[in-house]
């Protein structure tokens, strides 16, 4: 039946024989590929070089592992810091004992802020124009990515469901349990197909993306909004340290909602009074 659950043991890439390519890290490439050609199309509609648009990508990327990997190890796994401080780094574990492990352990939340940082240095020194008018574009491309993203972690059978204490979920049997879970992974990415055409429609098809900081807002808001509901059937990443109404990333996507909620609903929203 259609509501039975579906096990789910894939593997974990695909074998060249002297080299593994991991499904997940073909789906940053995609992420990372359809946000270039998203932005493409958008620098083109405004004008901008392409040498701009191979910056905005230079400063995107790094932005993204980076943040992504320090909001993790900075809001989930503090103890890295002392415990084993070159694995946040590296693509290594040296406690107990070494390991290769790739990067493991990124938070969206940390991504987020990254990217955002990276963008006010990109707008200052290469486009010279107000944050929030690069920050309005480029969320397209990210809630884009993100996608991909959540199922690479799919893929990986990570960031996981609750046990739906039903025959409806998903059996992620490379973590050797045999009872169906919520596929979390798969709600997010829905949710993430309907905010990226939501906000692709919005700046193709209306006026808004004249109104400073209109679109960036409205990502935040819906984006955040997903991320606080969603984790209502996530397992936790971490074990949480404190017993709470919320957990961690939904106390962190508060944030981001209440300054996409001001960026909506404010007056002063557009280019002339920046």
């Amino acid at each position: 039946m259609i509501f039975d659950a579906i096990t789910w043991d894939p593997s974990k890439g695909i074998d060249l024989g002297f080299f593994m390519v991991r499904y997940y890290s073909l789906m940053y490439l995609v992420a990372f590929g359809l946000g270039w050609y998203l932005m493409k199309a958008i620098y083109k509609r405004e004008n901008l070089s392409q040498e701009k648009l191979d910056k905005l990508f230079m400063y995107t990327v790094i932005a993204t592992l980076v943040g992504a990997r320090l909001g993790h190890v900075i809001f989930y796994q503090q103890e890295l810091f002392v415990e084993d401080p070159l694995s946040i780094i590296l693509p290594v574990s040296f406690n107990p004992e070494f390991e290769f492990t790739g990067f493991q352990g990124l938070a969206s939340h940390g991504a987020a802020i990254g990217i955002i940082l990276a963008m006010y240095f990109y707008s200052k020194k290469v486009i010279q124009k107000p944050i929030l008018w690069i920050l309005d574009r480029i969320v397209i491309a990210v809630a884009s990515g993100g996608v991909f993203i959540r199922l690479g972690n799919f893929i990986n059978s990570e960031i996981i469901g609750k046990p739906t204490n039903s025959d409806f979920g998903v059996i992620f049997k490379q973590l050797g349990e045999d009872f169906p879970r919520h596929p979390t992974q798969l709600y997010e990415a829905a949710c993430y197909v309907v905010v990226f055409l939501i906000l692709y429609f919005t700046y193709w098809k209306t006026n808004k993306s004249e109104k400073l900081g209109f679109i960036f807002g409205l990502f935040l808001v819906m984006l955040w909004t997903v991320r606080l509901v969603i984790e209502f059937w996530k397992e936790a990443q971490v074990e949480e340290r404190a017993t709470w109404a919320l957990n961690t990333g939904q106390w962190l996507s508060i944030p981001f909602i209440l300054i996409g909620l001001y960026l909506l609903f404010r007056k002063s929203n557009t280019p002339q009074d920046a």
